[in-house]
């Protein structure tokens, strides 16, 4: 077994963070300081929980914690140190080996990209949409990227496979790229939330007016993202049910969601019995660049995970997926039942063998990448 590169991480937080061949990734979540996470040497072959094809690519990725910073510049500083932008740009490399036409066919499929204007700030946001040929109406899934709300793109080779993967299944797909609050994607602009939230929201409404230029169906909507994505995801339905625009929405479906922003978690036992598997909680990267206040003051529209079944009420038909082995698997699962609570029509899938987002990844389990796509796609079709 490889060891564990126990160094702080040069301020990529979230980024997926790979080395040298044969590669490590990892990002960081916010760790409350004031308790510890058990950080113990985790060795892929002695869980026999995993999917032996995600066991051998934990081998060659062992992950470390990330850095506690004490403001957003420094978290951004260290975001332009030049080992960052070169983890970022290895990064984006690697994962263009999911975007092949083994992997998924760009036949029968129409593709092309719009610029956005973005409300109240004015800033101009990207759209990649991807559906089949044809004239046929479609329902539409609105795709929201992850990479904790402070990194990654929407045009990196994974996300664009997996747009391709969820068009095959008969929708419209438009993943919107945002602002990242501490790395921009092809966006160039950062911002701390509200930003990225507020250019979701954007983003979805241009959708609504532009459903007959984009051959969908306006009552078929869903909003979907994973990790961060699943965030802002979530956090969209509570920013229209606030504005009184739920209607925009069919349903939610958020992939292993980044929701609670503070660990370890006593009543979330993942967050201790999984750290280390694939990304670790440690550090306070993404926490401070999307803004640390916001967190300490539990806003829901930041950190969904603190949404009260007040807030909750109302809700559309969410479905919340999460990973067996991932460090945020439970408070997935938590905010699952709270969504019962709150009387929403809600169901939880969680895919045994996977670490966070494999999904996401499909050169790694794509029988799984597709079993989720065609979930997705079903759910905004039925």
């Amino acid at each position: 077994m490889q060891d564990r590169d126990e160094r702080p991480a040069h301020g990529d937080g979230w980024h997926v963070r790979w080395s040298s061949p044969p590669g490590r990734v990892g990002w960081s979540g916010s760790m409350d300081v004031s308790k510890e996470l058990t950080m113990t040497t985790y060795d892929p072959d002695t869980d026999l929980r995993l999917d032996p094809r995600v066991r051998a690519i934990l081998k060659m990725m062992p992950t470390g914690p990330g850095p506690m910073y004490a403001t957003r510049d420094q978290v951004l500083e260290a975001a332009r140190s030049p080992e960052a932008l070169a983890s970022a740009e290895t990064t984006r490399q690697l994962v263009e080996l999911c975007d092949t036409e083994e992997v998924v066919t760009s036949l029968g499929l129409e593709l092309w990209a719009e610029k956005v204007e973005s409300h109240p700030d004015g800033n101009i946001i990207h759209l990649q949409i991807v559906r089949p040929a044809g004239d046929a109406v479609l329902p539409c899934v609105y795709y929201i990227h992850g990479g904790g709300m402070a990194s990654l793109s929407c045009t990196m080779g994974n996300y664009r496979a997996w747009a391709k993967i969820l068009a095959h299944h008969g929708v419209c797909v438009v993943m919107v790229e945002f602002r990242n609050s501490m790395q921009p994607s092809s966006v160039e602009d950062i911002a701390p939330f509200p930003g990225g939230l507020n250019d979701c929201v954007s983003g979805l409404k241009w959708v609504h007016a532009h459903a007959t230029d984009l051959r969908i169906d306006p009552a078929r909507v869903v909003v979907s993202g994973e990790s961060g994505g699943g965030n802002l995801a979530i956090a969209v339905g509570l920013q229209l049910k606030k504005d009184g625009a739920l209607d925009l929405v069919k349903g939610i479906y958020a992939l292993c969601p980044f929701i609670a922003g503070a660990y370890p978690r006593p009543e979330l036992p993942s967050t201790s019995e999984n750290n280390g598997i694939f990304i670790n909680l440690v550090g306070n990267g993404p926490a401070m660049a999307y803004g640390i206040e916001h967190l300490e003051n539990r806003n829901p529209l930041a950190w969904p995970y603190w949404a009260s079944t007040e807030e909750l009420a109302g809700f559309p038909t969410t479905v919340i997926s999460v990973n067996e082995c991932d460090p945020l698997r439970d408070e997935g699962i938590a905010f699952y039942r709270k969504l019962v609570e709150a009387g929403v029509n809600a169901r939880c899938r969680n895919v045994l063998g996977t670490m966070h987002a494999t999904e996401l990844i499909p050169i790694i389990c794509p029988e799984i990448t597709s079993d989720a796509a065609a979930h997705l796609a079903a759910f905004a079709t039925n």
